[in-house]
């Protein structure tokens, strides 16, 4: 590396959040240095800044694994792993260590129904009921329940409907006719509350199109041809695999010559498999870097720009979303669902983005399309860190002013080494 770029990384660096600058330097807000870098010097400083912003973070204990890619420009210019896949004697994550996706999984479901309306086998104004007869929505209300109203949530019932029931498991099948008890919160397609077990609809749709298993579909016509080698859908899946991330969960200790939060490994919960379009996806960091350049449209031999401009055209908006995000995107102006996409605009930016999380395991992806760049998340555990890597990434890609997004400058780290 010429000592000039070493020079300009060192002075870029100075006074960003998280990094300390050398005793005794002045501190440069990296702005003022920005009009003599060219925007790949640039990206490449926010790269080591990301970088070394996890590293310290990994360090607070509000991880075990943790792995993190980013592509810009159809590349993947970040792939980073961090931590173990089990606290203790647990292998470092790899960039083929599987993880749950959780609620990313509905991505993959949307996208293979976009590219079946774009061959013609689907339309989105279909009866969802047309696919699963054993529905029934209070009122009769499955009988103008489209697959638009199924991928964008609005089905009319409160949240999360009888996810107590899948938990407790209770099939999905058996489940669908228990809703015709459930009084809605507003007639079918006039509002948004968020749903997984009517969500599988999907795949209930897709199987019966093609008449091919949802799963087999997505394998064939998503993971092989965009090179997610170790993606795959299932319990059995997850475990059987030699390289794969263990749920965790933080417990209180009430022991003071113990961590005060240890992270305990826990079992895998299966409920939320059953449902495979709305969480059945375990992936790696190397797969879900494919996933995100496929939706960045670097992929358009498998997804062509008018299956992405269909799945991430928003459907309706997401007040209480707008509220909930403003914790972690103060800029946000205001959130809403397409079809297994969440979009918002964030200082004027179009932002597209998911998270997802089941017990023991959180993930997250957010992407500029505008700007062809975004990031994927992934960690065995569930904590404030962890949804706020995505937001940092977000604001050194739009240059905004330096925040100490991982909560690094007062953090209480261990002592460096000799």
């Amino acid at each position: 590396m010429a000592w000039w770029f070493r020079f300009l990384i060192g002075m870029l660096l100075m006074g960003a959040p998280g990094i300390p600058a050398p005793a005794g330097a002045e501190k440069i807000p990296p702005a003022a240095l920005a009009p003599f870098a060219s925007p790949q010097v640039i990206a490449d400083v926010h790269l080591l800044r990301l970088d070394q912003n996890l590293q310290r973070a990994m360090k607070t204990g509000d991880f075990v694994g943790l792995a993190v890619g980013v592509v810009r420009n159809g590349d993947v210019t970040f792939l980073r792993t961090y931590g173990q896949t089990a606290t203790g004697n647990g292998e470092p994550v790899t960039q083929d260590t599987l993880f749950r996706i959780a609620s990313l999984s509905k991505g993959f479901a949307s996208s293979l129904v976009g590219l079946a309306v774009s061959e013609r086998k689907l339309s989105l104004d279909m009866r969802a009921g047309a696919f699963a007869p054993d529905l029934a929505l209070y009122g009769g209300g499955e009988k103008s329940l489209t697959l638009a109203n199924v991928l964008s949530h609005r089905t009319g019932l409160p949240p999360n409907a009888y996810d107590n029931l899948l938990e407790a498991g209770i099939s999905p099948g058996a489940i669908l006719a228990k809703f015709r008890k459930v009084k809605p919160i507003c007639p079918v397609s006039d509002c948004y509350a968020y749903q997984n077990i009517t969500y599988d609809l999907a795949g209930r749709a897709l199987t019966d199109t093609y008449a091919t298993p949802f799963t087999d579909l997505v394998a064939t016509r998503l993971f092989a041809p965009l090179g997610m080698a170790t993606a795959s859908y299932g319990l059995d899946e997850l475990t059987a695999s030699d390289d794969w991330a263990r749920p965790h969960l933080r417990k209180s200790q009430k022991d003071p010559s113990l961590p005060a939060h240890p992270w305990t490994v826990i079992d895998v919960k299966a409920p939320y498999y059953a449902t495979p379009a709305a969480g059945g996806v375990n992936a790696s960091i190397h797969d879900m870097a494919q996933w995100l350049k496929a939706q960045l449209g670097n992929a358009p031999e498998v997804l062509a720009p008018d299956v992405l401009e269909l799945i991430h055209a928003p459907q309706v908006s997401t007040p209480a979303e707008t509220r909930r995000m403003r914790g972690a995107l103060p800029d946000l102006r205001s959130s809403h669902y397409a079809l297994g996409w969440r979009v918002y605009d964030y200082a004027g930016e179009t932002v597209v983005a998911h998270g997802g999380t089941v017990d023991g395991y959180g993930a997250q992806i957010m992407f500029l399309p505008d700007r062809n760049v975004g990031i994927v998340v992934l960690s065995n555990t569930r904590s404030k860190r962890l949804w706020r890597i995505a937001p940092m990434f977000l604001d050194l890609t739009l240059g905004r002013p330096p925040a100490d997004w991982l909560e690094l400058q007062n953090a209480a780290l261990p002592a460096p080494g000799p």
